[in-house]
């Protein structure tokens, strides 16, 4: 795998847009009564279901947090890159999508990372969070993650039928402000949910935010080992 990731990561290179920004770097402020949520979409990217989520997202003025499995960037590093100039956050979420609980230092930094060194040329040096594969982890997990752990307050199920209404449905009626919600762009039905759920609670007022810009609107800042599923 890391011949193949260094291969695409060349070519991406080549199509990495300039001028990109982090997250992290925009200056942000909430008008009084404005509601947040962070989207989440893991085990991305899929070259052509992110595309679309990309587009949408872009097209509503929203953000959104991804984080990546080595074996899907090596098919569309170009994606990783545009999720960056876009101003995405992206995070890690393995090399091959394993449960990291259990594993010898050794092999979760290969799985952690290992990661973050192929996306670092797609998307520049930065912090690259962690997700747990399953949200599974252990008090090594803390304190080998190398910057904050981020799970979820809202789980559709999107992966359980592929019912794109019933996932709408779920999210619309369940969401608060400061709720980080889990998806996965590798299904075209959840990709049309996240654009259908964007645009149901724009209309509301809501403002869609990376999760490091949802800590930072909170007047907080991700720590270290910190497990973050919200922020209230």
């Amino acid at each position: 795998m890391a011949v193949v990731l260094s291969v695409a990561v060349m070519w991406a290179l080549l199509l990495r847009p300039a001028g990109e920004e982090s997250s992290s770097d925009l200056h942000l402020e909430v008008p009084e009564g404005e509601k947040l949520i962070a989207l989440t979409f893991d085990d991305g990217p899929h070259p052509q279901h992110t595309a679309v989520l990309l587009d949408g997202l872009q097209a509503r003025g929203a953000k959104a947090t991804f984080f990546l499995v080595g074996c899907q960037v090596e098919l569309a590093p170009e994606l990783v890159g545009r999720m960056a100039a876009e101003g995405h956050q992206i995070g890690v979420h393995t090399l091959d999508h394993v449960q990291v609980n259990g594993l010898a230092r050794a092999e979760f930094d290969r799985q952690v990372e290992g990661l973050r060194r192929a996306l670092y040329p797609l998307v520049g040096e930065r912090e690259l969070w962690l997700r747990p594969p399953y949200g599974i982890m252990d008090d090594n997990t803390l304190r080998w993650a190398d910057g904050p752990v981020v799970l979820w307050s809202v789980d559709p199920e999107d992966w359980r039928d592929g019912n794109t209404q019933r996932v709408v449905e779920h999210i619309v009626a369940r969401v608060r402000d400061g709720d980080i919600v889990l998806l996965h762009d590798i299904y075209p039905q959840s990709v049309q949910a996240a654009l259908q759920v964007v645009d149901c609670l724009q209309n509301q007022g809501w403002r869609f935010v990376t999760v490091e810009q949802l800590l930072q609107l909170k007047g907080r800042a991700g720590e270290a080992g910190q497990v973050y599923r919200c922020v209230r």
